[in-house]
């Protein structure tokens, strides 16, 4: 029998094994191929001359970039599945699944009576590149990511659904001074939580799991996070010691039918493959030529701030501080706002440190000579600089930008900041910023997208950037996710693309992301006519370049485009006029010394997850907290509408007026549970049930339910019901009760009245998805309570048919339904009524947050209702005010109730000079894709500020510090412009 090869050719590495008769490992090997996965399976083919020279064998390709590289070649190919599956059986009997992560691909195979394979789509984030991207981020190489995550005290929730936007979960844990460690473990949890909800997708992982890939076979700490977050013994978690090449170990053994050649015929046909011509999708150039480049070099660079030599100069400063999400940027400026000193730099996840030598130094340059009148900081890390070195003022980021946006365009009407992993655009109108859009959910269009690409093929961001700017034919590459844009990069290079032709192609790609994705203009008009661009990526002159033939229109780009955050900080120190800063002087600084710590305040549901740091002299300061319960205050008592209805719908449960007698109904408290469990709670306790209702949401609860969902997609309040059911199954309640509903009821405001079509249907989701409720009467048929005459009837005869009610009882209790239902409506709107004059009476601003039913959930909400209280609004719900206002035509179709709210809501506030509105948004809700742009449109038209808060699983309210604010500053300049 001949030996066997097997060659695994993953999306960034190539593994190859040799096989003897008797299933012995002769050889492996697990090297990384740079995007040059022929050349490098060759390589290391060659280095097997000496062993396999002469001789015959079998040879098998797999792996997801194995196909094209056996077809090129001529050789035998067998799917990864199939080749896994075959060493799986192999080496390891009875498994029940197996997950391998690679590293641009993640995914589940169940081993039963047939192979099922569940694999990532679209998206990269939970794979090897996405721990890469985290290292870099932390400014930590992977082994040293592994290694900090092993000393781990606590985790913190971090979505894993994007290799690089993570980070808004990562950084303002770290600018508020988190420990790596703590990062990292939660790191590798979310890569855990993204593999178990992402592609299980309903089925329930459990028996013995064998752990295959690069990432699971190296880094301990994930393994770790594995086999805590299933449950797993060591007798049912299989690390197998060649885990990094079972798929290629299978290949070999897939061999038995495949024909024996001599070895040097297989390494023939890999050396002269080649590839099926293809034709590139080239671009017009950025440039004609050099003379058209020095043109628009001359008009930008024209954008400058004078500056002035510290070492002589004597006077008056002022500091501006901007702790971003991955850079610190400081500036100091004299009172004609010339700049003395700057400094930018990589904040490597700790700004403190940072920012203390940077003082010492400037400090050290100014000497007696240099007094600093004012300091202020703005950025993700503000509230922790501003305490560490008491500063004068911290100002939220959209302000800082704005300021200095004027400094060069007074009548500036559209910023758009694209920097190393966010993106901010901000329209400006009457002198403030009006509405403010970021990257939600894809960090494609942004710096850390090109500078990704620069360090795989081997170059500096900034030689890279260069390249692009005289290429002939920029390659077309669209505009998708940060990793899988590797495919079509590596495509291109095959096809023959240069470098410089792949340089332009990504910097039009970052534009064609950020004005098509995030700010979803339809026209160069949408933007503004006086734009305004800045952040570190727009010092690409190929992305500005790209930018303005976009949008056909010049643009101004300063050219201190990276820095404007810390110098509009620089300038808002220069407007306080203070006498005297505030800031730690030369001998402070000598005795400086911070130390941080994790914590989890528990003094609500919310379970905070705190940071407490400590300097020098016993100051203290506490960041991730949504209210000041842990600072020793109690909570800020104003009004809040959120709050009012989730602790009385919450009171819905137990007996009510009846004694139980007819046993123990469980209700699921989600979805549109959060709108008519009054109507089900009357209904029930009025027929002697006892209602029993699911524990309040937590992410515990959540994880109880998670190996059942079967879509990732999914909005989050959708998912959390999954683990409602699993605890109300736990509490062996009689029955539960979670009918379908197609319809809301009808409130007169909309031309029809549905429920989304997850609310309407999630029960038979259900169903399908837990097993366990086979065991449990489950009552979940599609009902009607928006038509009262026929529910009448048909609710009579499934009560008679469920619970032997007679026809006349259950028809008075469907009445008694139907009037709570009425009274709970009233009591919202009187509490607002109620609530809007306590404003009104005490000089409040008053906020109306907008959304569905279960954004009162605190899980869901993430406590976004304290964290806006705290900052004095009182708060009202669209439900207490929509009814001010008639029904009117829109330009979208109005077929929702909730919908409908919100729009009446929108317009009403419209008319109040003393109201607000914020627009909740679950991350993943198809629906209100349609509500957002036409709450927009209102608003506008109506004179009002739009602003929208999207929510997801993830508890860190960072943006949502910063557009709440942003409003509030609006609302102040809207304020002062009237008087």
């Amino acid at each position: 029998m001949a030996l066997r090869i097997g060659i695994d050719i993953g999306s960034t590495t190539v593994k190859v094994v040799v096989l003897d008769e008797q299933n012995k490992l002769l050889f492996r090997s697990y090297e990384r191929h740079y995007s040059k996965a022929r050349e490098r399976t060759c390589e290391t083919l060659r280095g097997l001359h000496g062993m396999l020279a002469g001789q015959k064998v079998q040879l098998l390709i797999t792996g997801s970039a194995g196909l094209g590289v056996a077809k090129a070649s001529g050789l035998d190919f067998v799917q990864e599945v199939y080749a896994t599956a075959a060493a799986v059986r192999t080496f390891i009997p009875g498994t029940d699944a197996v997950i391998e992560l690679g590293g641009e691909d993640a995914k589940i195979i169940f081993f039963g009576n047939t192979l099922e394979e569940r694999m990532n789509g679209s998206c990269a984030g939970g794979t090897g590149a996405f721990i890469d991207q985290m290292a870099t981020l932390l400014n930590v190489s992977v082994n040293e990511l592994d290694e900090l995550s092993l000393k781990h005290e606590k985790i913190y929730p971090i979505a894993s659904r994007c290799g690089v936007f993570a980070k808004s979960d990562i950084q303002p844990i770290l600018n508020q001074g988190g420990r790596k460690e703590d990062v990292a473990a939660s790191i590798f949890q979310a890569v855990v939580d993204q593999t178990v909800a992402g592609l299980t997708q309903g089925r329930e992982l459990k028996g013995k799991i064998v752990f295959l890939g690069g990432p699971l076979h190296f880094l301990m700490g994930l393994r770790e996070r594995f086999v805590e977050t299933l449950k797993l013994d060591s007798e049912h978690a299989v690390f197998p010691e060649d885990g990094d090449c079972f798929a290629a170990i299978g290949a070999a053994l897939c061999t038995e039918d495949a024909p024996a050649q001599l070895f040097e015929e297989f390494l023939e046909k890999l050396e002269h493959a080649a590839g099926a011509p293809t034709i590139v999708d080239t671009m017009p150039p950025l440039f004609t030529d050099r003379a058209d480049y020095e043109a628009f070099a001359a008009r930008h660079s024209a954008m400058t701030v004078p500056t002035v030599d510290l070492s002589t100069y004597a006077g008056d400063a002022y500091l501006g501080i901007d702790a971003g999400s991955t850079t610190t940027k400081m500036v100091l400026i004299d009172p004609d706002c010339n700049i003395l000193y700057s400094f930018y730099h990589s904040n490597q996840g700790n700004p403190v440190s940072i920012v203390l030598p940077q003082l010492k130094e400037i400090y050290a340059q100014c000497g007696d000579r240099v007094t600093i009148k004012g300091a202020a900081v703005t950025g993700y890390g503000e509230d922790l600089i501003k305490n560490a070195f008491s500063c004068d003022l911290g100002l939220v980021e959209t302000v800082a930008h704005l300021n200095a946006a004027r400094h060069f365009t007074p009548d500036v009407d559209f910023i758009i900041d694209i920097g190393g992993q966010d993106m901010k655009c901000f329209k400006i109108r009457n002198g403030a910023v009006d509405s403010i859009l970021l990257n939600e959910a894809c960090s494609s269009g942004c710096g850390s997208f090109i500078e990704t690409f620069a360090k795989a093929l081997g170059y500096n961001i900034a030689d890279f950037s260069k390249m692009g700017l005289f290429a002939q034919n920029p390659v077309n590459l669209g505009s998708r996710c940060t990793v899988f844009m590797n495919s079509s990069v590596k495509q291109a290079q095959k096809d023959g693309a240069s470098i410089e032709d792949i340089s332009a192609g990504l910097s039009i790609s970052v534009v064609k992301n950020a004005i098509y994705k995030v700010i979803r203009a339809a026209n160069a008009d949408d933007l503004g006519k006086h734009i305004v661009v800045q952040g570190g990526t727009f010092l690409n002159d190929a992305v500005l370049r790209s930018f303005e033939q976009e949008i056909g229109r010049e643009v101004t780009r300063p050219t201190i485009s990276g820095m404007m955050g810390a110098y509009g900080a620089a300038l808002a120190a220069k407007a306080a006029g203070l006498e005297k800063s505030a800031l730690l002087s030369p001998e402070a600084l000598a005795t400086f010394s911070h130390e941080a710590r994790p914590s989890t305040c528990k003094g609500c549901t919310n379970r905070c997850s705190l940071t407490i740091n400590k300097f020098d002299g016993g100051r203290r300061f506490i960041s991730g907290n949504r209210c000041s319960v842990p600072l020793g205050q109690p909570k800020a008592d104003i009004p809040d509408l959120l709050k009012f209805k989730y602790d009385y719908l919450r009171s819905l449960q137990g007996k009510g007026k009846g004694d139980g007698s007819r046993g123990r109904i469980g209700i699921p408290f989600g979805l549109n549970m959060y709108e008519n469990l009054p109507f089900w709670f009357e209904l029930f306790t009025s027929l002697n049930f006892e209602v029993v209702l699911s524990p309040e949401s937590t992410r515990a609860l959540y994880i109880k339910g998670q190996q059942t969902i079967p879509s990732d997609t999914v909005c989050y309040p959708a998912k959390l019901l999954h683990g409602h059911v699993m605890a109300l199954l736990e509490e062996e309640v009689d029955a539960i009760f979670y009918p379908c509903m197609s319809y809301n009821f009808d409130e007169g405001m909309s031309d029809n009245h549905y429920n989304c079509p997850v609310v309407a249907y999630y029960p038979d989701l259900l169903n399908v998805n837990i097993p366990a409720l086979s065991q449990v009467k489950y009552i979940h048929d599609n009902i009607g309570i928006h038509r009262p005459k026929d529910f009448a009837k048909k609710g009579a005869e499934l009560l008679r048919r469920e619970f032997g009610v007679p026809k006349r009882e259950a028809a008075a209790a469907i009445r008694r339904a139907y009037a709570a239902y009425d009274d709970y409506r009233k009591l919202v709107r009187t509490k607002g009524e109620e609530y809007i004059q306590y404003a009104r009476d005490n000089g409040r601003k008053i906020l109306v947050i907008a959304g569905r039913p279960y954004h009162m959930d605190p899980e869901i909400n993430h406590g976004i209702n304290d964290l806006i209280t705290s900052f004095g609004f009182v708060l009202v719900t669209e439900d207490a005010v929509f009814h001010h206002m008639d029904k009117q035509p829109r330009q979208v179709l109005n077929q929702w109730t909730y919908h409908a709210r919100m729009y009446n809501a929108a317009r009403y506030v419209c008319t109040q000079p003393d109201m607000a509105f914020i627009q909740l948004v679950s991350f993943g809700c198809g629906v209100d894709a349609i509500t957002t742009d036409e709450l927009r449109s209102i608003l506008e038209e109506g004179g009002d500020l739009y602003t929208q808060l999207k929510i997801d699983d993830i508890s860190n309210l960072g943006a949502v510090k910063i557009r709440i604010r942003s409003l509030m500053a609006a609302l102040e300049a809207r304020d002062n412009e009237r008087k």
